[in-house]
């Protein structure tokens, strides 16, 4: 607007005009004493907040006093209250200097201050009338929504291997006697179909080939395999679990997977073909 109207030039506030600045002023300085103080007090959220509501003075100022409005009728009103936009324009160069240094930079240099001083903050007299403002450009560039989920999904890898790069194995589980571990009855089993179980995200339905006979085994490994990737593939199973209905379905036994460190499950194999109902000893 001052280059529209004013030839880039910062307009001067005449002696009988106000522009609203009494009523201005006495918010600029409490939010930048609040801001000050915050700073002092190492309250850094706080003073960002404070920031922030100098940039929200200056914007309700311009919404209540519309000078592209005046412009047309006004013009000494116009040049001050765009004088006292400048001015808290410069307000925010000397507030975001201590959150984001390269942006205040910017606008400085757009403002056309040299340096600055932590003393001008709440001054309604930062930049001079009768100087000439830089070219105005985009403080910031607009994020895409890409972008942001880039980041996020960047964040979230980093996560996930910090995850398996701390991992340590579980805890050795309590000492069991010999005999109580041979009860267990461990056995090679060969995937004849394999099937998702409806309306469970977590659920495959197994019928394997035991040697014996064939039987139905509901793991909760959805999640890291496809069905068809299963089907044909040995796997090791507990045999002798007590029956026990899951979505309505018996499920006889258990097949054996490992937990990684990243959480997921991968199902136990033999390492070579091995005849189905062989036991694991």
């Amino acid at each position: 607007l001052t280059h529209k109207y004013f030839d880039g030039v910062v307009p001067t506030v005449p002696a009988d005009v106000d522009a609203g600045r009494a009523a201005l002023a006495p918010e600029l300085e409490k939010a930048a004493s609040d801001l000050t103080a915050a700073l002092d007090t190492f309250h850094f959220r706080d003073a960002l907040k404070a920031m922030m509501e100098i940039a929200r003075i200056g914007n309700r100022y311009l919404q209540d006093m519309e000078p592209w409005k005046l412009a047309k009728t006004d013009l000494p009103l116009t040049g001050a209250i765009l004088n006292t936009a400048l001015q808290l324009c410069g307000n925010i160069a000397v507030a975001a200097e201590p959150f984001m240094p390269f942006m205040s930079k910017r606008l400085r240099d757009m403002l056309g201050l040299g340096d600055i001083s932590w003393d001008m903050l709440g001054s309604l007299d930062i930049v001079a009338a009768g100087s000439r403002l830089a070219t105005p450009e985009l403080l910031f560039e607009k994020i895409e929504d890409s972008v942001i989920e880039g980041q996020m999904k960047r964040l979230e890898d980093i996560k996930e291997q910090n995850k398996i790069n701390s991992w340590e194995p579980a805890p050795q589980a309590a000492d069991v006697d010999f005999d109580t571990f041979m009860k267990a009855d461990l056995r090679v089993g060969t995937v004849l179909e394999c099937v998702k179980v409806p309306k469970a995200d977590k659920l495959l339905q197994f019928l394997i080939d035991d040697g014996m006979k064939k039987r139905t085994i509901v793991s909760g490994i959805a999640h890291y395999y496809k069905p068809e990737e299963l089907v044909g593939k040995q796997v090791c199973f507990i045999a002798n679990l007590p029956p026990r209905k899951l979505r309505g379905i018996v499920s006889e036994g258990m097949i054996l997977s490992a937990e990684q460190p990243d959480g997921s499950l991968v199902v136990i194999s033999p390492s070579a073909p091995t005849a189905p109902g062989a036991k694991i000893g």
